[in-house]
């Protein structure tokens, strides 16, 4: 069965993550994401797929520093009910979480996967949840992140596409499609 985890879709996620020149163009970029995490959510919810949001729970400081604003869920993906609400502090979305335990409790053998940060936690959880025997279909534009190390978002984005597009332990698979061709 099919499950929708989306990770790290929080306020602030990107918030101060790139040069003044940049910033801007980053956070149209992470919008537009959103919105087409919110489509697939709404997509999902009305096929009965179960939905897990991942929030990062950082500590007092941090842009996502839990009760702060920019910790909160983004209002376009926000829990409804039904969905399951995973907190971790790691940027594998399975380490010292619930989250193996939510998708066995809903049958999920196979997770749709977007949200935020790329390189970060998008990309550790994939690559995890495929050792720990899921099928995973990552949103080719269905997650997000900033510049970083002299790269921009968008090639960091790409990179991790081209790279995990095949990704394999065992008979579990990473299938990198689009929002639009992924049916529920």
């Amino acid at each position: 069965m099919l499950g929708l985890v989306i990770i790290d879709v929080q306020n602030a996620i990107v918030a101060g993550c790139g040069t003044s020149d940049r910033q801007p163009e980053i956070d149209r970029a992470l919008d537009a994401t959103v919105s087409r995490l919110r489509t697939i959510k709404e997509r999902a919810r009305a096929a009965g797929v179960p939905v897990i949001l991942v929030q990062n729970d950082g500590i007092e400081g941090h842009r996502l520093a839990v009760g702060t604003e920019g910790w909160e869920i983004r209002s376009e993906v926000a829990p409804q009910d039904g969905d399951v609400v995973v907190h971790k502090s790691e940027c594998d979305s399975f380490f010292a979480t619930d989250l193996e335990e939510q998708l066995e409790a809903h049958g999920v053998d196979h997770i749709v996967v977007g949200g935020c940060m790329t390189q970060f936690c998008v990309d550790t959880t994939v690559r995890r949840a495929v050792s720990l025997g899921y099928d995973v279909t990552l949103i080719a534009d269905g997650h997000a992140t900033a510049d970083r190390g002299g790269l921009r978002f968008d090639q960091i984005i790409a990179h991790h596409n081209a790279t995990l597009d095949g990704f394999g332990a065992g008979d579990c698979r990473v299938d990198v499609k689009t929002a639009d061709a992924i049916a529920f």
